[in-house]
């Protein structure tokens, strides 16, 4: 029995070895750690109201039919360009200029949505705006038809402001052949459950910024 004791004794002297081996393993570094800290987020993007990754796309909300192909430009900056620092948190905080070509006669009014897919939490909202006058400009710090809520629940405008790197900004511009009933302030969800079937031209202008 004393040798049957003894090998148990042995047994379990091993056993705590290893056991204590594995431990300083973990607490030393050597196991790899699960993942990377996430990046510090200013409060634009930590109150983000937006849905995840919403999106219209063009064929979906259109009529019958193909749509028609719009042109956005802006006079503050190039398409795949950088934003000038007085459209974003950086500056004013104000709403670049925004002319759009292209439109026909059918078009009733203009719907303009400008989002950040790269935002850290998912697609964020900037800037919904519909009921624009399809005849009309989009002049800078302007309010030109009716707000909808922006990815910080607000009725207004909201410039770039990225945590880290360098993310693209979209001014999505659609040509409807109707106005929309719907209230000031109004989400971006149901804006777009609303212009479903009434797009008859679509076209975008992409801006980049990064925080310096």
């Amino acid at each position: 029995m004393s040798d049957d004791s003894g090998l148990i004794r042995r047994l379990i002297t091993k056993l705590g070895i290893i056991l204590l081996l594995l431990l300083t393993l973990s607490f030393s570094g050597c196991v790899e750690p699960s993942g990377e800290d996430p990046d510090v987020v200013p409060d634009v993007y930590e109150t983000n109201n937006s849905a995840a990754n919403s999106s219209m796309l063009e064929d979906t909300a259109s009529i019958d039919g193909p749509i028609d192909a719009l042109s956005i430009y802006s006079s503050a900056f190039e398409n795949g360009s950088f934003i000038p620092e007085i459209y974003t948190c950086d500056g004013d905080n104000i709403n670049p200029p925004l002319e759009v070509l292209g439109i026909s006669g059918d078009a009733v009014s203009l719907l303009l949505i400008m989002d950040d897919p790269d935002a850290p939490i998912g697609t964020f909202t900037h800037w919904v705006v519909w009921n624009i006058d399809p005849e009309m400009q989009i002049t800078e710090n302007s309010i030109p038809g009716i707000e909808g809520a922006n990815g910080v629940n607000k009725v207004s405008y909201t410039g770039p402001c990225p945590p880290s790197g360098t993310h693209r900004y979209f001014f999505k511009m659609y040509a409807l052949d109707t106005d929309l009933d719907i209230e000031s302030g109004s989400e971006r969800g149901l804006v777009e459950d609303a212009m479903e079937g009434h797009v008859i031209a679509y076209g975008e202008l992409i801006g980049v910024y990064s925080r310096s």
